[in-house]
């Protein structure tokens, strides 16, 4: 089994054989000064969210001209295991070199975005190209990193199986052309080599689709295209087997052969037109043996492009009885899954989304947007507004929490100052209340606002490259009290697009632009100062987003807000409010969330007192259809504060979320749902208290513990423990509801 690249191109990969459980690789690297210096040469995977490393040594075999051929074995089942557990593995040319006098500062390390050939979701790839990292004595060797480039789109053909490991492991090219390896649950492999829309309205498609799990010939194996709608419909056609010889000779083994792999399909899109609204089809290839078994699921898999290079669109009108109708195939940037767009069409429409589509590019041009960072440095030097706020909450994603509190306090107590909030796109268009004056996060108007503004009052961490003025008074509210490690603190990053080591960095350099940072009680400015490595003004106030709490507590406030929620004024209500976990993720910032309750079984058992609000983390990118459950369980997940949740909520259901310290003010029972909290302990986070003892609740791991608790709160007529007594006492004894206060009179007026 070999891939072989006859051009010679500089840190590509030559060849890669698959035989005896080794990959054999082979890369041509161009002769320069570095590789003239280099004491040990070797193939480096770096681990993308762990930073954890596997190094194989390179011996050079050939010399091509100005060219090095170079070759590492990789012993697979030696790593098999380590591989398999570990994700996305990066390849990188590594050359250890004897620094000069010359060669004494480290080289900037440039970072970008990628995405695994075989994945649905987007993962990123730190794309470090020539990046040094000096030892610790300065005059020491030099590490000079070079990431390993491909471009062959075939090798995940060359993936391989081992019998004691559960996943596959397979390298692949990733869409800026560099080689990676992908560990993954056995399952289909599907890609499409050539596509066509004819004006006519035929749907052409050619590819190959083969099973990891499969070590034989896959000629019983019928091959069908299903065009899938997120409603559930489906569409069906049978696509013909192609002989594809050429495959098994370049990537086959013994046990292994791809004859039957390729397949041809023809679809004819004119009775789509038929189809009154629009929809988009996302292209599916299911296998399945002719003997079909009943019940038996077909193994199936998103068709995907398989170049690693250029977005192959193309599109056509068609008349219908409907009127006209668009037809766009493309493959999705980043996944590359391929997909039918069926639109109606009007000039007018077709005129503005390109528009769009012009503007866009022009947008993310990297010429623009290293114009946008001059133009804001250049508008920082100007003098600042000195009664300019800009307020931003979670990324721009809403209108709430502690900054929320800090404004409304502003407007109410001191008019004079003009304060303006920064909103994501989706947030700014969707606004409701047209009194908050904001800005869309990343425009124009928002840099001059940015650049220009006195103070910036924010809960989140803000990128790293927006550049911070020298008269700009930075305020991070932060947004919790701390169970989970923070920061500094955490032993290992499980989140996509970084690693231990980078989280950490980027984390503490965007602390230290803080100028005030507000801590809840003094157990969180002990975590905060450490976590951050803080060393600027800490504020312990309390947290002001729970002002509200206090002043708002009585029945003519809840009955109010239950009215404008539109919830019921007779049953209690559970609010159940989990945080997000780290490695459970589609991509950089979009995060998972499996409902683990058992809300069929609430209803039945608590259906005639109760109903269930649910409110995800602003980081769950889940949206829960709960139109089964209509009347008994609502999606709140949306809903611009918490804080109202909390007022009309008689029982908190969460489980490492810190909302449970905010809760905490109101004194009512609280129920830890924590079914997975060996693994979010021990692995993922881990605790700064023993909260298995100290929660200020009953912890449960089932729906059926759930319900019990709830009971025998009922049954006790509740009233605060001593346990949730002491708590409160050490977690909540600064909120009085004048924590805005403090905090505007210490940063606004400087008392």
């Amino acid at each position: 089994m070999d891939v072989r690249n006859t051009t010679i191109r500089n840190r590509t990969l030559h060849s890669l054989t698959f035989v005896n459980d080794q990959y054999r690789l082979q890369i041509h690297f161009k002769y320069n000064e570095a590789y003239e210096n280099a004491i040990n040469k070797s193939i480096l995977f770096i681990n993308r969210q762990s930073a954890q490393e596997l190094s194989f040594p390179l011996h050079q075999i050939e010399e091509i001209d100005e060219f090095r051929r170079l070759e590492a074995v990789i012993p697979l089942a030696e790593y098999a295991e380590q591989l398999a557990e570990g994700g996305v593995w990066d390849a990188y040319i590594v050359l250890e070199v004897e620094q000069t006098d010359e060669e004494t500062e480290e080289e900037e390390t440039t970072l970008g975005e990628d995405d695994p050939a075989e994945d649905d979701e987007a993962e990123n790839e730190t794309d470090l190209d020539e990046a040094d990292a000096s030892e610790d004595d300065e005059r020491g060797p030099v590490i000079k990193r070079y990431r390993l480039k491909s471009n062959e789109p075939y090798l995940e053909l060359l993936y391989y199986t081992n019998p004691a490991i559960e996943n596959v492991i397979i390298p692949y090219t990733t869409n800026k052309g560099n080689v990676s390896i992908k560990a993954r649950e056995p399952g289909v492999i599907a890609k499409i080599e050539a596509m066509s829309l004819s004006k006519s309205g035929k749907l052409s498609l050619t590819g190959y689709v083969i099973h990891t799990d499969v070590t034989s010939t896959e000629e019983n194996r019928k091959k069908t295209l299903v065009l899938k709608h997120k409603d559930g419909d489906e569409y069906r056609f049978e696509a013909r087997t192609v002989k594809r010889n050429d495959l098994t000779e370049r990537y086959g083994k013994k046990g292994r052969n791809y004859d039957s792999a390729g397949f041809e399909v023809e679809v004819e899109l004119g009775p789509f037109g038929s189809v009154p609204e629009d929809r988009s089809l996302k292209l599916w290839m299911e296998l399945q043996d002719n003997d079909v078994i009943e019940g038996e699921v077909p193994l199936a898999s998103p068709l995907k492009w398989i170049r690693h290079k250029g977005n192959p669109g193309q599109s056509t009108i068609l008349k219908s009885k409907n009127g006209k109708k668009k037809f766009s195939l493309k493959a999705r940037k980043k996944s590359r899954n391929v997909s039918l767009r069926i639109a109606e069409y009007s000039l007018k429409r077709e005129l503005i989304s390109r528009a769009k589509k012009l503007g866009g590019k022009v947008k993310r041009h990297k010429l623009t947007k290293a114009a946008y960072l001059l133009v804001f440095k250049f508008v920082g030097f100007l003098p600042a507004k000195k009664n300019l706020i800009m307020f931003e909450s979670f990324a721009g994603k809403q209108y709430s929490d502690n900054p929320r509190a800090i404004y409304e306090y502003l407007c109410e107590n001191h008019p004079e100052y003009k304060m303006v909030w920064s909103f994501n796109r989706k947030t700014y268009e969707s606004r409701g209340d047209d009194s908050i004056p904001c800005v869309r996060r990343f425009s124009i108007r928002w840099l001059f606002l940015m650049a220009r503004a006195r103070y910036w009052v924010v809960n989140s961490r803000l990128p790293l490259w927006i550049p911070k003025p020298a008269h700009t008074i930075y305020l991070q509210t932060w947004h919790g009290t701390p169970l989970k490690r923070l920061a500094a603190d955490m032993d290992e990053v499980h989140m996509p697009g970084t690693n231990t080591k980078k989280y950490k960095r980027n984390f503490i350099r965007e602390a230290r632009r803080w100028d005030y940072l507000i801590s809840p009680n003094a157990y969180s400015t002990e975590i905060f100062k450490r976590a951050f490595q803080f060393e600027k003004e800490m504020i312990e106030s309390g947290y002001p987003r729970n002002d509200f709490l206090h002043l708002e507590n009585n029945p003519e406030s809840v009955r109010k807000l239950k009215e404008s929620l539109c919830v019921p004024l007779d049953k209690k209500i559970i609010l159940y409010a989990p945080t997000w976990r780290d490695d459970q993720f589609y991509g950089k910032g979009r995060y998972k969330f499996d409902l683990d309750l058992d809300l069929n079984l609430l209803r039945e058992k608590l259906g005639d007192d109760y109903v269930l609000i649910l409110r995800m983390h602003y980081l769950v990118a889940e949206n829960f259809d709960l139109a089964p459950f209509e009347g008994f369980a609502y999606d709140f997940s949306s809903h611009k504060d918490i804080r109202e949740l909390y007022l009309i909520a008689d029982l908190l259901i969460t489980d490492y979320s810190s909302v449970f310290f905010d809760y905490a003010n109101l004194k009512r029972p609280m129920i830890f749902y924590v079914y997975d909290i060996e693994t979010y302990r021990d692995k993922l986070r881990g605790f700064y208290f023993d909260f298995e003892q100290y929660a200020p609740g009953p912890l449960v791991k089932t729906t059926p513990e759930v319900i019990r608790s709830i009971r025998e709160i009922e049954a006790n007529d509740f009233k605060p423990s001593e346990i949730l007594d002491e708590f409160y006492d050490k977690f909540c004894y600064l909120e009085t509801g004048h924590s805005s206060q403090k905090v505007v009179e210490r940063v606004f007026l400087n008392k």
